[in-house]
């Protein structure tokens, strides 16, 4: 092979390496634009532009030339956003009161959603088919390319087997094999693409760092209370730290008030049954009902019963209960983010300053100088990340994944 050949294979070779890189930068919102993405990247101009162009061919991003803003100085960057026609991953959440199917694009967008149903069986297989088969009729009706499909499920998830190994408030069997059941239901419905499964805080978690109030973050821990119980992640430079097989930061678990309600642990007084929607409405004498789920009865209390003493007084109990037990995470963690989702999201907002103090007061890092603590920012966000997890094979080699599933 002669030295031009040689050199253009280089090139060629460099040029795809950096696909992944480029597509994440652009995918994350971190590159605007083709001169942000060659800084970014450390590439050449020449390269940037080879690398933009082979995205846009993939249909995973659009390139706008057009040129910039009367007034503007000097030679104007081409803008770089995500295809918002193109391919999506089927994203599935299943919950204590009910399961969504949803349709995912690049950036984060939810091109679609169907809210499934408010009844949980039982039986996974049955619950998983049937999420399975909204996301299909999604799909159908979109006429979109499907990358994959990710399932949020609130349970810690044994790796490498996929298990749902405590899915307590589903009423599932401990040990549930929910990722092979998923996928097996994926491959059925006649879905491309790999099928995968994670722990709905982990995956709000991740999806907040790369698209919300996590952005920018080193070291971000998410708690978050969605329908029942309570859950953590941690991202530490743009990884979930999971552990050694799946199931760490299980916050839930966190002791709060030893003399508190017995937990379905086995211990007592945890976070997991003391900072829930459920504690929440039981704290402020209120019958929970059938209508809709326990975290929308919360927030509107929240929302329209604030000024009531019984539910202040309920707000205060659960805030200084959250408060203690992110105290003694940020003693042992070191977050420089904080970041709360669920009825945990609508305290803070409601007394941002208790929370606040008590962390503070009871945290040896807090004292010194604080840990910002954020609401969540995304709507449906562990449907988002359950998106991630199916985008992150295009997002590790573009022209790779995409063309095994030609």
């Amino acid at each position: 092979m002669n030295g031009k050949a040689t050199t253009t294979r280089t090139r060629l070779d460099r040029g795809r390496s950096a696909l992944g890189p480029a597509l994440e930068l652009v995918h994350t919102g971190r590159a605007p634009t083709r001169a942000v993405l060659t800084s970014e990247l450390g590439v050449t101009r020449a390269t940037a532009g080879a690398v933009a162009a082979e995205l846009e061919a993939l249909g995973l991003i659009q390139v706008d030339s057009r040129p910039a803003a009367a007034g503007s100085q000097g030679r104007p960057s081409h803008r770089l956003a995500v295809n918002d026609s193109g391919p999506v991953a089927l994203a599935a959440q299943v919950h204590a009161d009910g399961f969504r199917a949803a349709l995912v694009g690049l950036g984060g967008e939810i091109v679609a959603t169907d809210p499934g149903c408010v009844t949980v069986s039982a039986d996974p297989a049955q619950v998983l088919g049937a999420v399975v088969d909204a996301g299909a009729a999604l799909l159908k009706g979109s006429g979109r390319r499907c990358v994959g499909a990710g399932l949020a499920v609130p349970s810690a998830v044994a790796e490498p087997e996929g298990t749902a190994l405590n899915p307590l408030h589903l009423a599932w069997p401990a040990g549930s094999p929910v990722r092979e059941i998923f996928a097996e239901r994926v491959r059925a419905a006649g879905i491309t693409g790999p099928a995968f499964t994670g722990n709905d805080v982990n995956l709000a978690a991740l999806a907040e760092h790369r698209h919300g109030a996590g952005r920018g973050a080193k070291d971000l821990l998410c708690v978050a209370t969605g329908h029942r119980g309570v859950g953590g992640a941690l991202v530490l430079d743009g990884r979930l730290h999971s552990g050694s097989s799946g199931l760490a930061l299980e916050v839930g678990h966190l002791t709060v008030n030893p003399d508190g309600r017995p937990c379905y642990c086995g211990s007592r007084g945890c976070l997991d049954v003391e900072a829930d929607p459920l504690a929440f409405l039981t704290a402020a004498g209120r019958d929970p009902g059938p209508e809709v789920s326990l975290l929308e009865q919360s927030r509107a209390l929240l929302r329209h019963e604030y000024a009531d003493a019984p539910v202040r007084r309920a707000a205060e109990e659960l805030v200084d209960r959250l408060g203690l037990g992110l105290a003694g995470l940020v003693n042992i963690l070191n977050p420089d983010r904080i970041i709360l989702g669920g009825l945990h999201k609508a305290l803070l907002e409601a007394d941002p300053d208790r929370l606040r103090a008590v962390v503070a007061d009871r945290s040896l890092w807090g004292r010194s100088g604080g840990v910002p603590i954020l609401a969540c920012s995304l709507d449906h966000n562990s449907l988002v990340g359950a998106a991630e997890l199916a985008w992150q094979p295009v997002l590790d080699d573009p022209l790779g994944a995409l063309s095994h599933q030609v």
